[in-house]
């Protein structure tokens, strides 16, 4: 391969991989769009989101077993192809479902573009140009969710939501064609005599992975909608996942050939950065969630405005981003940044539970920057402290599992903070209307203030009251609502803070060892 054709490689697979991140964080700012469009409440638009991840979740850790199973030019260019089919299939749903149905493949195709990505990046560079590997591949992954927003911003702003699927056509067509024309074979497939690999496949762990994690995710999106427990559904779907969950750990420890390789967990520094990752991709993907659902429906930021909120935050994360990855080949204990990550995401969440109705853009963006500069302390040394302690065989494995633990993370907590902020609204609302009533002189105040404010506009004395108090209502559900949501970047914060001291374990276990710079997902 021509030094060209290996750069415009690089550049392509990159591409793709940011392609895929995108499209977890860009229709975040179009909820409210799709929702109206659709004719969907925000719970059940919240789905587009999770079935994306749902589906990542299941197909990065079995990445490895499908690139040797069907040669990793097939499967790579084979998922470009049902991801771009995908994306136009829900440019044109006409229903909430059908575009839920259409994003699940679409996020099962796009497993492959973060996964193989990663292994044909690193395959471009010598072994002592592995830093520059992680870095580059490290800006990819962070850039994705990170623009995603202001990107979906600008599209529904000045075009229409289902515009945030057509633009992943033209570019996932661009991609296929160069990937047919320079993408190699896996160095490492293994192949039969005739030529092609035919390893057994483990149905049985399929379909038990797709089951558990599945049912689960499903018991967690719908659960607060349904009164959890007392429908009947999410009962059978409990048993499902505890069932299915258990027997595929049971199960994939047993077969020789896993299509998930749990071995690996007997690493004590892997589980506990398993963990760590867990969190800090629920932080990562939540907030992202919730600081565009914050912004546009309780403060009335446009989505182009809400998009340019996380801007800032992006450009100075990717300086953060390529500092972290030199600290570590300095010599520098991952266990540190991740620390000081963990702490300035804990201290974003605080400034963000301080947040008002009268809170202005300015103060949001930069305290956006410390979430942004925070999470990027994260990303690689997660990464690298997952396999410190990993032998050469077993990092490939280790590595799609700690990253399908921030997948995993991020499709958990957006359902956990669906549900805990629909609670907190409740009870913020309750304890609001214990307060508004006749005898309370300010609320008295408010409602003669408001039935004289509507008399001046020409309304009867009957129908200013009726205003007046649908106006205070208003100001009621609105403030709740506020008041949920700054309950829940508490709980992300009260989670990361409660997860840092496993910190303490990995240091012990990993003093004396040297970093390896990974970011690869498998």
């Amino acid at each position: 391969m021509t030094g060209f054709a290996r750069k415009l490689l690089i550049v392509t697979v990159i591409g793709a991989a940011i392609m895929e991140l995108i499209d977890t964080s860009i229709v975040n700012v179009a909820l409210n769009y799709m929702s109206g469009n659709l004719g969907s409440t925000l719970e059940d638009t919240a789905w587009v989101i999770t079935s994306y991840a749902i589906a990542n979740v299941i197909v990065i850790p079995m990445t490895s077993f499908l690139t040797n199973l069907l040669g990793r030019r097939r499967y790579y260019i084979g998922s470009i192809i049902l991801f771009v089919f995908c994306s136009y299939m829900c440019g044109q749903a006409g229903s909430i479902w059908v575009l839920v149905f259409f994003r699940f493949w679409q996020g099962m195709g796009g497993g492959a573009l973060l996964s193989v990505s990663a292994a044909v990046v690193y395959e471009q560079f010598p072994k002592e140009k592995l830093g520059l590997a992680s870095a580059l591949f490290g800006i990819g992954i962070f850039i994705g969710p990170t623009i995603g927003p202001t990107l979906g911003g600008f599209i529904v702003e000045n075009y229409s939501w289902p515009w945030i699927f057509y633009i992943n056509v033209p570019i996932g067509i661009a991609t296929a064609i160069s990937c047919y024309f320079l993408l190699p074979e896996a160095p490492n497939r293994v192949v039969n005599g005739n030529g092609s690999s035919k390893p057994k496949i483990d149905w049985l762990g399929i379909i038990l992975l797709t089951l558990g994690v599945g049912s689960l995710q499903t018991i967690l999106e719908r659960g607060q909608t349904d009164d959890w427990f007392a429908a009947t559904y999410i009962v059978v779907l409990a048993v499902t996942a505890a069932i299915s969950l258990t027997g595929f750990i049971l199960w994939e420890l047993h077969v020789p050939n896993p299509v998930v390789n749990l071995r690996v967990f007997k690493s004590r520094t892997l589980m506990i950065a398993a963990v760590l990752t867990f969190v800090s991709g629920l932080g990562l993907f939540t907030t992202v969630f919730l600081t565009p659902v914050f912004a546009q429906r309780l403060l009335g930021f446009t989505p182009s405005q809400t998009g340019l909120l996380l801007l800032p935050g992006a450009i100075l994360a990717l300086v953060a981003l390529v500092g972290s990855g030199r600290l570590l080949q300095k010599g520098v204990s991952p266990t540190i940044l991740i620390a000081v990550g963990f702490v300035l995401f804990i201290f974003f969440n605080w400034q963000m539970s301080l947040m008002s109705l009268d809170t202005s853009a300015r103060t949001i963006s930069l305290t956006l920057i410390i979430r942004a500069v925070g999470i990027a302390l994260l990303t690689v040394p997660l990464s690298s402290l997952a396999v410190s302690s990993l032998p050469q065989a077993d990092i490939p494995q280790g590595t799609a599992l700690n990253n399908m633990m921030r997948q995993l993370g991020g499709s958990f907590g957006i359902s956990i903070v669906n549900t805990y902020s629909a609670r907190r609204t409740a009870l913020h609302r309750t304890d609001m209307l214990a307060n508004i009533t006749d005898i309370n002189p300010l609320v008295h105040d408010r409602i003669t203030h408001y039935t004289t404010y509507f008399q001046d506009k020409g309304k009867t004395l009957w129908d200013a009251k009726r205003l007046a108090v649908d106006a205070i209502d208003i100001a009621v559900v609105k403030q709740s609502t506020l008041l949920s949501y700054l309950d829940s970047y508490l709980l992300i914060g009260l989670l990361f803070a409660i997860t840092l001291p496993l910190l303490l374990f990995a240091v012990k276990r990993n003093k004396g060892k040297t970093t390896n710079v990974i970011v690869q997902d498998h």
